[in-house]
C-alpha cells in the first residue's frame, strides 16, 4: 500500500509512523496484514480504579475498565497480543493480602499473552513469584536475567515467538539491574546480564534463526535517565541495537503522549512507547504489514 493511500485512509488525529525493513517472505503477492498490540507497564496491583475524589487520576484506571477495552477491542481486530512490562505486583493492599495471586488471575482472566519481569515482581522473593506461577496462564520471558541456579531455571524464557495471520512475532524481556534495588536474599542466585550485549545476541536470533517479521522488547530498563546518561535505558537500547521495531518499557512510569522513535546502529527507526503505571493506560500499536518489505503503524496510548 503507498503511504498517500494508507494516510487518507486513516482516523483523523491519530499518530502515523511510517517504518521500513522488515522482510515478509511468507507473504503472497497481494496480501497485507494488521497486527494490534496491546500493553500496560507498572500496574502495581491495582485492581480497583481510583477514587472519584482522588486529585489526579479520579476515577481512572482499574481492572474491570480495562478488560472491558481490551475485549472491545478484540472483537473488532483479528490479531492481538497483550502484554506487560513488569511490576505486576506490589503497590496495593491486594499484594500484602494474597501475594500476587489476584493479579495474575484477573490478568489471565484478561487473556494476556505475554509479561516481563520488574524489580517489584521480586517483593516477595523469587520463591514467591515461583509460588504464584499456577495462577498465570502466559508466560515470563526475561533475557538478561539468568535463572540457571534458581527455581525459575527453564520456566522463564529468554524469548517467545507468536504467529498471526502468518506473521511472525518475536518478543523477549529485558530486566534492569536488580543489585541496589532489591535485597540479594529475595533473587538469591539469579544473574544479571549487560542488556544490551543479550538484546544484539536475541534479536539476530530472532531475525535469523527465527524469521520473525516482527521484533518487540518487553523493558523493564527505564525510559531515561538524563541525570545519569551511561545507566541503560531504553533509548540507548534502541540506539546501540538492530533489528527491534518495538520497545514496551516500564520502571521509570514515564507517561507518553505517544511512541518516540530513536534511530538504531543501522540507522532504522525503532519504536519506544511506555504507559505511565498503575494501569491508568493502556497503550496501543496497530502495525500494517505488506509484502513490499515496508510497514506502516497507528499508534495510541489511551485512558482507561
Amino acid at each position: 500500500m503507498r503511504r498517500r493511500d494508507f494516510i487518507q485512509k486513516t482516523v483523523a488525529g491519530s499518530a502515523l509512523l511510517s517504518l521500513g525493513g522488515l522482510s515478509l517472505s511468507s507473504f503472497d503477492s497481494v496480501k497485507s496484514t494488521k497486527i494490534t498490540i496491546l500493553h500496560t507497564n507498572d500496574v502495581h496491583s491495582h485492581i480497583d480504579p481510583f477514587p472519584i475524589d482522588h486529585p489526579k487520576n479520579a476515577n481512572q484506571g482499574g481492572v474491570a475498565k480495562r478488560a472491558t477495552l481490551v475485549e472491545r477491542i478484540r472483537s473488532e481486530e483479528p490479531n492481538v497480543l497483550l502484554l506487560d512490562a513488569g511490576d505486576i505486583f506490589q503497590g496495593t493492599p491486594y499484594f500484602n493480602y494474597y501475594g500476587g495471586e489476584l493479579e495474575f488471575k484477573l490478568m489471565s482472566m484478561m487473556k494476556y499473552d505475554l509479561a516481563t519481569m520488574g524489580n517489584h515482581d521480586f517483593d516477595n522473593g523469587i520463591d514467591g513469584f515461583y509460588t504464584q506461577l499456577p495462577h498465570a496462564k502466559f508466560d515470563f520471558v526475561s533475557a538478561n536475567y539468568d535463572f540457571k541456579n534458581t527455581v525459575l531455571n527453564e520456566i522463564v524464557k529468554p524469548y517467545k515467538v507468536f504467529k498471526r495471520d502468518g506473521v511472525k512475532i518475536g518478543i523477549f524481556g529485558l530486566g534492569v539491574e536488580l543489585n541496589g534495588l532489591v535485597d540479594k536474599k529475595l533473587y538469591k542466585e539469579t544473574v544479571y546480564n549487560d542488556p544490551i550485549e543479550v538484546a544484539k545476541d536475541i534479536t539476530s536470533t530472532l531475525k535469523e534463526k527465527e524469521k520473525c517479521d516482527l521484533v518487540i522488547c518487553l523493558s523493564h530498563l527505564g525510559f531515561q535517565y538524563k541525570n545519569d546518561p551511561n545507566k541503560v535505558c531504553d533509548i540507548t537500547l534502541a540506539q546501540k541495537t538492530k533489528n527491534i521495531d518495538l520497545i514496551i518499557g516500564g520502571h521509570t512510569h514515564t507517561f507518553l503522549d505517544k511512541p518516540v522513535v530513536e534511530q538504531n546502529a543501522e540507522n532504522k527507526p525503532v519504536l519506544v512507547n511506555q504507559v505511565g503505571c498503575y494501569g491508568i493506560n493502556l497503550g496501543r500499536i496497530d502495525f500494517y504489514l505488506s509484502n513490499d518489505k515496508k510497514y506502516d503503524s497507528l499508534t495510541q496510548n489511551i485512558m482507561i
